[in-house]
């Protein structure tokens, strides 16, 4: 059988699996024009946050040896 691909834009975005299997991605709008964003805002958009459960098949087969 031949190799599985990674598809890469999504190994970028998707940064780790949990054991209970939900794929951990960081929240956007954090990196740039965080002037007129609210401290709470800026806050919780720095942190990882877990994806929805129907995205879990879709990454699965996207990300295969994550």
């Amino acid at each position: 059988m031949s190799k599985l691909k990674t598809h890469k834009s999504a190994s970028r975005r998707i940064k780790k699996k949990t054991r209970a299997g939900l794929y951990m991605a960081l929240s956007m709008s954090a990196q740039h024009r965080t002037s007129g964003k609210s401290a709470r805002v800026k806050q919780t958009s720095g942190k990882a946050r877990s994806l929805s459960d129907a995205n879990n098949k879709r990454l699965a087969k996207l990300l295969p040896y994550l």
